[in-house]
């Protein structure tokens, strides 16, 4: 077996595993293998065509890194739907309590439990349906659902 065909094996093999790790990584790798598989098919040695597999597989995988696809998205955990299931969910009000002069604050049940609920900046207090937008501590964030905004 040539050397260009052993490259492209691998390569091949890479991709397969790489649709198991679910990164784009080790699809990298495989191009550089597959550069590698270009080089070897062009009749240079082993260790050009192993420089080559290196270079361009380091190469590819800091494109990569640097692209929006390689970042690592970090997102507050009391705001992402992801974590905590109940952001998004409804929750009714039936009063609202005056806390310096503006009412901000309630307390509703939900999920069988008495709960304290806040009212998002922006919003004003009234009685009706709202939506979890985050949680911090013991209390709901919400605010009003799209479709009953002025």
């Amino acid at each position: 077996m040539t050397d260009w065909m052993i490259w492209v094996m691998l390569a091949g093999g890479l991709v397969i595993l790489e649709m198991f790790s679910g990164t784009f990584y080790l699809l990298m790798i495989s191009l550089g293998m597959a550069s590698a598989a270009l080089v070897a098919l062009a009749g240079e040695q082993r260790p050009m065509q192993f420089a080559v597999a290196a270079v361009v597989g380091i190469i590819c995988t800091f494109v990569l890194r640097r692209s929006r696809w390689g970042r690592v998205r970090r997102s507050e955990a009391a705001r992402d739907p992801n974590v905590n299931l109940d952001i998004g969910q409804m929750v009714e009000v039936s009063e609202w309590s005056p806390e310096h002069g503006t009412p901000r604050r309630a307390r509703v049940m939900y999920r069988g439990a008495l709960w304290d609920v806040e009212l998002e900046e922006g919003d004003s207090a009234a009685t009706g349906t709202y939506v979890i937008r985050e949680i911090r501590g013991s209390r709901l964030i919400v605010s009003t659902p799209i479709h009953n905004k002025n």
